[in-house]
């Protein structure tokens, strides 16, 4: 994919666009709005930096979309909902903030172009009619009191739905995909946070403990030290059933 980063500090956009190129992506850089609004090539997606020196990211949105539906994700360390709603109601595509992964952002850049390529929405059916299945015969993954739906991203404890961090569902469904086989710390790092990820993994244990904490005895995650994590149910139906 042709990409455009509009990104003013360098220290950000090197890496960015290395990590990008790495995924396959040819990435054209600029480090201001003009130059992003007098660029000759046809990008199929732009990464917008909202805090450029010559004028608002915002300003550059708008202009962009009074000509071109190019696919846009704003990348700033703007946080606030305002910001978000403001930029979406631009005509971003998404919006994610400082500091975030290589994963996370080409994640959200196939998310972006998936939802573009969608066909679209099937008619609404008429009144009476009854198309699809009921929710409780979706399938769930389950295990003992615990199950997951990975089509909706959504967990379960005794059919009570239980509210996870989007990391921690992520650490939940690559350990229950291992059930009672030791993951070590290195390869969960690389598969739920980034492959590129360096530093401590601290990080890990704060999202374990969350896990343990929201879903009480229904499962065991075992630390081995040193090494990694295990998980297990405490039930005696251990392995993974998806619901008929």
């Amino acid at each position: 994919m042709h990409v455009l980063l509009v990104e003013d500090d360098p220290e950000i956009a090197g890496p960015l666009a290395r990590g990008l190129a790495r995924y396959g992506h040819d990435v054209r850089w600029v480090s201001t709005g003009q130059d992003a609004l007098l660029a000759e090539d046809d990008p199929e997606m732009v990464l917008l930096d909202l805090g450029l020196p010559d004028m608002d990211g915002l300003d550059v949105c708008r202009r962009l979309r009074e000509r071109s539906e190019v696919s846009l994700i704003m990348i700033s360390a703007r946080g606030s909902e305002t910001d978000k709603v403001v930029g979406l109601e631009l005509g971003a595509d998404d919006y994610i903030v400082k500091p975030f992964t290589v994963r996370e952002l080409i994640a959200r850049m196939r998310a972006v172009q998936r939802r573009r390529l969608a066909p679209p929405p099937a008619p609404a059916p008429l009144p009476g009619v009854v198309i699809g299945l009921p929710r409780a015969s979706r399938g769930r993954d389950r295990y003992g009191r615990l199950s997951v739906d990975r089509l909706a991203h959504r967990t379960y404890l005794d059919e009570t739905e239980v509210p996870l961090s989007p990391k921690e569902y992520a650490l939940l469904v690559y350990l229950t995909d291992r059930l009672d086989t030791l993951a070590t710390r290195e390869d969960i790092m690389e598969a739920v946070w980034d492959s590129n990820w360096f530093g401590p993994t601290k990080t890990l244990d704060t999202h374990v403990y969350g896990l343990r904490h929201k879903l009480g005895d229904a499962v065991c995650i075992e630390a081995v030290r040193g090494v990694g994590f295990r998980l297990s149910v405490k039930s005696p139906a251990a392995t993974r059933q998806p619901a008929s």
